[in-house]
């Protein structure tokens, strides 16, 4: 008895040891927790071997396949556009990840981004450092500043439908039975990081950096971030060396706030608080019926007309709310 207990601690260490090694963590600002990505799996893609193609999964925005028994890799695959979230986007997650639920051969999922960066945003939000045209933006525009009706009810319930069939896009990761596990390099940002909230395990690159840009659109976000977003990274507490610097950090960060929509910044704290106290459910049937009407505001269109001409937000005059 003493002696297989004794071989029994000593397979307990082993795998101990083997999990320390392959989930060494390290605390990351953006979402409170990051992993690197080790392993076979890692090194086959920094090598560039193909897998076989997922059978049943042909997308255009989307690239499945199947990197080793019982393990689908899905990767946003428009690397030319840095995995910017088009229309087709939004309706092949929900097609890929309903699939992958009902898929008894696979037990775990990785999702990856093709490319320089995870995704540059929702709409091809413009990135430190880069040259993306709102291509995106375009392409979504009619749903979003042509809406169907002829008043601000119908407006209204159009925008309801849109918005609840775009949060699916995310909520689909949530419900599939199978752990899903977001591998982030580069940006994350604006959908990206409504994305990888709704995932199970967030392993991340050195380079990774997270941005929620929607309120530079004059929008709050709508489709999962401010109601999953706090129940990942803990809170909004940062530290300084000393009472000056402390002082000119939160006047700088109240700048910057303030040179948003105010329809977008109000609208974001007003769902964060609600969230905090409901479920991530409620959180987001909440922000739909608020998104319904102030979807509506000009601030958008001014924000969009902004980031298209490339000008800074400080630059446009916002209506007082």
């Amino acid at each position: 008895m003493a002696g297989a207990m004794a071989a029994g601690m000593v397979a307990s260490r082993r795998l101990r040891d083997l999990l320390t090694r392959r989930l060494t963590a390290s605390n990351h600002p953006g979402l409170g927790i990051s992993l690197r990505l080790t392993g076979s799996s890692a090194q086959q893609e920094a090598s560039g071997v193909a897998h076989g193609e997922a059978p049943d999964h042909s997308y255009e925005s989307l690239r499945v396949t199947s990197v080793q028994k019982h393990v689908l890799h899905v990767q946003l695959n428009r690397p030319n556009k840095r995995n910017a979230m088009n229309r087709a986007f939004w309706r092949e997650m929900v097609e890929c990840f309903n699939k992958i639920s009902r898929d008894a051969d696979c037990r775990a999922v990785v999702i990856s981004g093709a490319g320089k960066m995870f995704t540059a945003a929702t709409s091809d939000f413009p990135v430190p450092g880069t040259h993306l045209e709102c291509i995106d933006l375009m392409d979504m525009a009619s749903e979003i500043m042509q809406p169907k009706g002829d008043d601000v009810a119908r407006i209204s319930w159009y925008f309801r439908d849109l918005i609840t069939r775009y949060q699916e896009t995310f909520t689909v990761i949530e419900k599939c039975p199978k752990p899903v596990i977001a591998a982030v390099h580069g940006g994350c940002i604006g959908g990206g990081v409504d994305l990888v909230t709704a995932c199970d395990i967030r392993y991340c690159a050195q380079d990774a950096f997270f941005q929620v840009k929607e309120v530079d659109m004059g929008l709050a976000a709508d489709v999962g971030t401010l109601q999953r977003l706090p129940r990942v990274i803990g809170n909004q507490s940062r530290v300084f060396p000393d009472k000056e610097v402390m002082l000119n950090a939160a006047l700088a960060l109240a700048a910057e706030i303030s040179s948003k929509s105010p329809v977008a910044v109000q609208g974001i704290k007003v769902n964060l608080l609600y969230s905090r106290d409901h479920s991530v459910a409620e959180g987001l049937n909440h922000m739909a019926s608020w998104n319904m009407s102030m979807l509506q505001t000009q601030d958008l269109i001014k924000s969009v007309q902004a980031a298209t001409e490339k000008k800074e937000l400080k630059s446009v005059t916002f209506s007082k709310l």
